[in-house]
This record gives C-alpha cells, structure tokens and sequence, in this order.
C-alpha cells in the first residue's frame, strides 16, 4: 500500500509537467490573435504567471536533456513519442521520467525510512510511464484505424470534385479529427518544406503502423507511377477497410465472454488473498514466513499470468 500511494503520488506530479509542458508546445502553435487575446483577458495575469512556472520548468528539461539528445534511446523515444502523439523529445521525456522516478524514490523512503525498498518506487514508476505510453500508441492506431474508411471516402470524393491528390489531403487535415487530421496535416507540411509526397508517406505510414494505411500508400504510389482512376482505388481500398473493421467487431462481440474470463480469473485470487489477510491474518503469514508458503505463491502468480496469457492469445484472432 505505502509503494502504491508513493507510486501514484509521483505518477501525478509526471502528468502535471507532461501536460504542463503539451500545452507550452501547443500554445506556441497557436495564431497571433489568440495568444495576444489571452494577454487582455480578465485573468491574464494569473494564467502568465502559470505559463511562465512552465516555461522555466521547459526550460530546464530543454537544458537536461541536450547532452543525452543524440543518444540512439532518445532517438528511438522520440519516433515512439511521435506514434503516440505525445508532443515531447525523447531525450525530454527521459528527463521527466527520471524526475519522477528520484521523486517517488525519495517519497518512499521518507515513509518506510528503508534505502533498500526505496528504488522499487523508482523503477516502478518508470515501467508505468513507458507502459502508458505503450497504451497510447496503441489507442491512437487503433483510432486511425477506425477513422481510415471514412478518410478514403472523402479522398475519393474530393479526386472526383476534380481535386489534387494533395489538396484532398488538405481537406482530409481541416475536416477530420486527430489522429487522422494530425498526420495529414503533419504530411502537408512536410511537402511544403520540400518533402516528396512519397517520401512523406512513407514516413507517415511507418508512424502509424496501420496494415490497412500501408495498403494505401502502396496504392497511391503505384497509381502515381503508372496512371489509374485513384479515386475508384481507394473506394475498394475503403470498402475492404469497413468490411474488416465490421468484422473485427463482430468477433469482439464474440469473444467479450471470454476476456471478461481471463480478468476474473486473473484478479479474482488476488482479492480472496485480501480478505484471508483481512479477516485469518495468521494463516496467510504461512505464505510470507515459511519456505514452502514462498514456493507455493510465487507458483502460484506464474501460474496466473501463465493462464492469463493463454486465454487472451485463444481468443485474440487476427484478422
């Protein structure tokens, strides 16, 4: 309980400077009329002041982390952090990520005054902060994913309007909500600043990970080369995309039963083991004090995790 309540005490101070440094970044993006309006504001003064504990606060990660910047972990983070759409340098969120960790090792030791227990905090937090990362890469794929058949329809229907390629992705960029609107705009940008349109593909393509987006390119980059009617391309490419999304719901429907199983069995012994240590305290110590206690719990967690892993894989079909 006490590595539990340091642990999230040092994860929320990591998502206030997260956030607090996501919005310096996307306030600095912003037009001249609305950073100005900010200034005139009837709390103007209150909101410069927060900015500017931010903006130093920014501007010491930015020191931290040059020195670390071409290291190739920071160069892999920031590829990583882009997947995510998290607005951070890798070598930034390295340096928040140890903050937070020498936070959460210093809160637990001043709880449990014991050195050798302290560091777990750290670490902890450390594989939190990168397992929520994870999670958003995730998240954020599986949103394009959901988001790409009506993205093709409208580039379609644009190409039909008598569009460019380039000026449907424009549209695709204002009409559409992130993750989709990001990465197109994200696109057009590189164009502009002297990209080719395949090479910036590409590189869109490797930041999303999508299987049904790299069908695309290899559309579009094919019809570039050797002609076609592109917009009735993307229509097929558009229908099969719908037709699997459809399907891959159809299956989650299907196999809820049986992942609602795989957490009740996962979490279900860990509660019963609450309650003995609640209500028969001295029969559970058999499982801390003696050996053959130590031996039975930890088969019995690597058995759990076993179980659990085998369910999700039976039920996770691939499409």
């Amino acid at each position: 309980m006490v590595v539990l309540v340091a642990a999230m005490g040092a994860i929320a101070t990591f998502l206030f400077v997260l956030f607090g440094l996501m919005f310096i970044r996307r306030s600095r993006s912003m037009d001249i009329f609305h950073r100005l309006r900010r200034h005139y504001d009837a709390n103007a003064g209150k909101f410069k002041q927060t900015e500017d504990i931010l903006r130093r606060a920014h501007d010491f990660i930015d020191k931290a982390a040059k020195p670390i910047a071409d290291l190739n972990i920071s160069k892999n983070l920031d590829f990583i952090l882009k997947q995510a759409g998290i607005p951070l340098l890798g070598a930034e969120f390295i340096v928040v990520a140890l903050i937070c960790a020498v936070l959460g090792t210093v809160a637990l030791y001043v709880i449990t005054f014991n050195l050798s227990i302290a560091p777990l905090a750290g670490v902890g937090i450390i594989l939190i902060m990168l397992l929520w990362v994870r999670m958003r890469v995730n998240k954020r794929r599986k949103a394009f994913t959901e988001q790409l058949g009506d993205c093709l329809t409208t580039v379609a229907n644009a190409l039909r309007a008598g569009y460019s390629f380039q000026q449907a992705m424009d549209v695709v960029a204002r009409e559409m909500e992130p993750p989709m609107s990001t990465e197109f705009e994200r696109v057009t940008t590189d164009v502009a600043m002297g990209v080719t349109l395949e090479d910036a593909l590409q590189q869109m393509n490797r930041r999303v990970g999508s299987r049904d987006f790299d069908l695309v390119v290899t559309a579009v980059l094919i019809q570039r080369e050797i002609g076609g009617n592109l917009a009735q391309i993307l229509d097929t490419i558009s229908y099969t995309i719908n037709e699997r999304i459809r399907m891959k719901r159809e299956i989650n429907a299907l196999t809820a039963q049986g992942r609602f199983s795989a957490w009740v069995l996962m979490v279900l012994p860990f509660v019963v083991a609450a309650f003995c240590w609640i209500f028969n305290h001295d029969q559970m110590l058999i499982f801390v004090n003696e050996d053959i206690g130590r031996i039975a719990l930890a088969a019995i967690i690597i058995m759990q995790i076993f179980g659990f892993i085998v369910i999700r894989r039976i039920v996770d079909i691939e499409l």
